[in-house]
C-alpha cells in the first residue's frame, strides 16, 4: 500500500478531483484498527528450554561439528614444517571460534532476530520497518498495526535518524542495499548446496584410514547413500528430524571432546599455550605468505556459523545460545586442541589429497554481508551509540576481511563453484524483482480515476449478472487499468466486483486473523469492494479454493458487520461465485 506521504503529495495542486478521489477510495485505517491483537511473546520453562536446546543440536550444528574432519588437512596441505606452526594454527582456530560464532553470532547477531526469525531476509525485514528502503512502495501506516510489525522510534536529530534519511534519500542506495541482501541470500544457497555433500564426503573419507587401498569411488558411493537417506528424512519436519539426530550429534560432540582430552593428556599438553593470542602473531610472522594462505583452511572451522543464525526460525534464541555455549563451543575447542596435540608428534599424518579440494568462499561473503546489515541494525533498530557500532564493524571486518583475502587463493581450486551457483541465483532473483517493480509502476501510473467509474452509474454501463468477480491487481488503492478494458469490451460483469491485492510486507508472517482487509469502494449500490491480502516473507500464498474461501468469509463478515452497524437486518439469498454456488448473505 502506498505510504501516507504518497497520499498527501500534490493534493493542493490536483484540486477537487483529487479530493473526490480520496473520499471515494480512502486507506483502510478503520478496517485495520478492528483486527484483534492475538500475538503473545512466547515464554519457555527451564525444562522446555533444555529440550529445545537438545533438539537444536540435531539441526543447527551439523556443519560446525564436522569441521574438525578437515580443518587441519586444509591448513597444512603440504605438510607441517615446524611444530610451532600447529600451535599458531590452533590459536587462530580458538580465537576464530570465540570471536565469530560465540561473540558475534550467538551473543550479538542472534539478538537481531525478526520475532524469532533469523537470516539475511530477517535483517532486511527489520531495516524495511525502520526505514523506507523497500523498492516497491506499497506499504501504508495501517500495515504498522500488525502484531508482527514491531518497530521502535528514535529522536529526529539522532545519528540513527540521519542514517535513515541518508538511506531513504537516494534510490541507488536502496537498490544497493537490496542487492547486498540478495548477494548474501544467494551465497547461503550456493554454500548450502555444497555443504551437505562436503561434510558427508569428508566423514566417509575416514574409511580410508584403515583401508588406504580402497578406491575413492567406494567412498563416493557411501557418501551418496548417506545423503539420499538424510534428504529422504527431511519431509518429516524439523521436530522429528531434530529428535532423531540430536542424540547422534550430542554423542558426536561428547566423543570428539573426550578424544580431545585424551589426546592432550597422552601426546602434548603444551598445545594449551595456543590460548595466548601471541602465537597468532608469531605464526603469521614466521610463515608470511604461507601462513596467510593457510587461513583458508582455518576458516573452515567456522563454516556453519551462518546456519546458526538462519535456523532461528526453528528454535528460540535462548535454546541456540544454551546449546552452543554449554556443548558445542567447549567440545570443539577440546577437539581441535586434541588434534593439535596429536599432530605435534605425528606431523606426517596431516597430509591427505582428498581434503585439499574443499572450497569454504561463499561462507566468508555471507559473513561480510551480515556485518554490513548488522551495522545498520545496530543504528536504526537498537539505537546503539555510533562508537559501539564502529567498534563492532571494525573488529568484524578485520577478522572476516583477513579470511576473505586468504580464501581468494582457493577460488581456482574449487572455490569458484559456490560463487557460480550464487551468481546464477542472483541473476534470477534480481530479474524477478526488477520485473515486479516495473509491473507495479505500470499499474500505478495507468490506474483509472474513481470519478470516471462513478460516471458510468451503478450498472457501470453493462449488464450486472449474479456472481462475484475477482480482479487481481498490484494496487492497494485505486482502480487498475485492466478494469477499464473489462467494462469497455465485455457486455456484462458480475453483480459484485472485488479488487484483490496480494501484498508482501517486511514481516516474517501475518497472523490469519489479520491477513485480510476489506472495505467498500464507492456508493453502496455499485457493489464494489477492495480486499488486501497481506503476507510475510515466510508465508506461502496460493490462489486456490482455500484462499478464495477465506477471502469470501472475510468479505461476508464485513458486509454483516456493516449492516449491523447500520441497524439493518441481513436478508438471506443465494450468491453465485465464478466456479460454484454458495449460500451467503446478500451484498445489497
Amino acid at each position: 500500500m502506498a505510504s501516507g506521504d504518497e497520499f498527501d503529495e500534490g493534493s493542493e495542486t490536483k484540486g477537487s478531483m483529487w479530493v473526490l478521489e480520496q473520499k471515494l477510495d480512502q486507506p483502510m485505517d478503520e478496517e485495520a484498527g478492528r483486527l484483534k491483537n492475538m500475538y503473545r511473546e512466547k515464554k519457555f520453562s527451564a525444562i522446555l528450554l533444555l529440550r529445545l536446546a537438545f533438539q537444536s543440536l540435531g539441526v543447527v550444528y551439523g556443519d560446525l561439528g564436522t569441521s574438525p574432519l578437515y580443518v587441519f588437512y586444509n591448513t597444512f596441505p603440504h605438510g607441517i614444517d615446524d611444530p610451532e606452526d600447529v600451535i599458531g594454527a590452533l590459536s587462530l582456530i580458538i580465537y576464530s571460534l570465540t570471536l565469530i560464532p560465540l561473540l558475534k553470532y550467538v551473543f550479538i547477531v542472534c539478538r537481531a532476530n525478526d520475532n524469532g526469525q533469523g537470516g539475511t531476509f530477517a535483517l532486511y525485514s527489520l531495516l524495511c520497518r525502520h526505514a523506507k528502503v523497500k523498492t516497491i512502495p506499497n506499504q501504508h501506516r495501517t500495515d504498522e498495526e500488525l502484531t508482527t510489525y514491531s518497530r521502535s522510534t528514535f529522536h529526529e536529530h539522532s545519528f540513527a535518524a540521519k542514517t535513515k534519511r541518508w538511506l531513504e534519500a537516494d534510490a541507488f542506495r536502496r537498490n544497493s542495499l537490496l542487492l547486498l541482501v540478495l548477494v548474501g541470500t544467494c551465497m547461503v544457497i550456493g554454500d548450502g548446496i555444497l555443504t551437505p555433500a562436503i561434510s558427508v564426503l569428508s566423514a566417509s573419507g575416514g574409511i580410508k584410514v584403515d583401508h588406504p587401498k580402497m578406491s575413492n569411488d567406494v567412498v563416493v558411493l557411501v557418501a551418496v547413500f548417506i545423503l539420499v537417506g538424510l534428504f529422504s528424512m527431511q519431509h518429516y519436519g524439523t521436530d522429528k528430524v531434530g529428535w532423531l539426530f540430536a542424540p547422534i550429534v550430542l554423542l558426536w560432540f561428547l566423543m570428539i571432546g573426550g578424544i580431545g582430552i585424551f589426546n592432550i593428556y597422552k601426546y602434548d599438553s603444551s598445545v594449551l599455550r595456543a590460548f595466548s593470542p601471541v602465537y597468532i602473531y608469531r605464526y603469521l610472522r614466521r610463515g608470511k605468505k604461507k601462513g596467510w594462505t593457510s587461513l583458508g583452511g582455518i576458516m573452515l572451522s567456522i563454516t556453519g556459523t551462518e546456519a546458526l543464525f538462519a535456523d532461528l526460525a526453528h528454535f528460540p534464541v535462548s535454546a541456540v545460545q544454551l546449546a552452543f555455549t554449554v556443548v558445542v563451543f567447549p567440545c570443539l575447542l577440546l577437539a581441535y586442541s586434541g588434534q593439535a596435540a596429536y599432530l605435534m608428534e605425528n606431523r606426517d599424518h596431516v597430509i591427505d589429497a582428498f581434503y585439499r579440494s574443499i572450497p569454504g568462499t561463499a561462507v566468508v561473503i555471507v559473513m561480510l554481508v551480515t556485518t554490513f546489515l548488522m551495522t545498520l541494525i545496530m543504528l536504526l533498530v537498537w539505537h546503539c551509540h555510533w562508537i559501539l557500532v564502529l567498534l563492532f564493524t571494525f573488529f568484524s571486518l578485520v577478522v572476516e576481511c583477513t579470511y576473505f583475502s586468504a580464501v581468494l587463493f582457493k577460488v581456482d581450486q574449487g572455490g569458484w563453484v559456490p560463487l557460480v551457483i550464487a551468481a546464477a541465483f542472483l541473476v534470477i532473483m534480481y530479474v524477478w524483482h526488477y520485473g515486479t517493480v516495473k509491473r507495479y509502476e505500470l499499474e500505478m501510473h495507468s490506474k483509472v480515476s474513481m470519478a470516471w467509474i462513478l460516471g458510468l452509474g451503478p450498472s457501470l454501463g453493462l449488464v450486472r449478472v449474479p456472481g462475484i468477480g475477482l480482479v487481481y491487481t498490484e494496487l492497494a488503492s485505486g482502480v487498475p487499468h485492466i478494469f477499464s478494458h473489462f467494462i469497455t469490451n465485455l457486455p456484462a460483469i458480475h453483480s459484485v466486483v472485488v479488487f484483490v491485492c496480494v501484498k508482501y510486507l517486511p514481516v516474517y508472517t501475518v497472523p490469519e486473523e489479520e491477513r485480510f482487509l476489506v472495505k467498500r469502494i464507492g456508493p453502496k449500490n455499485f457493489h464494489m469492494f477492495r480486499c488486501v491480502a497481506r503476507y510475510g516473507y515466510k508465508d506461502l500464498h496460493k490462489k486456490d479454493d482455500d484462499f478464495e474461501k477465506k477471502l469470501f468469509d472475510n468479505l461476508f463478515m464485513f458486509v454483516r458487520l456493516e449492516s449491523m452497524m447500520e441497524g439493518c437486518s441481513i436478508p438471506t439469498s443465494t450468491v453465485y461465485t465464478d466456479s460454484k454456488r454458495s449460500s451467503r448473505g446478500n451484498f445489497c
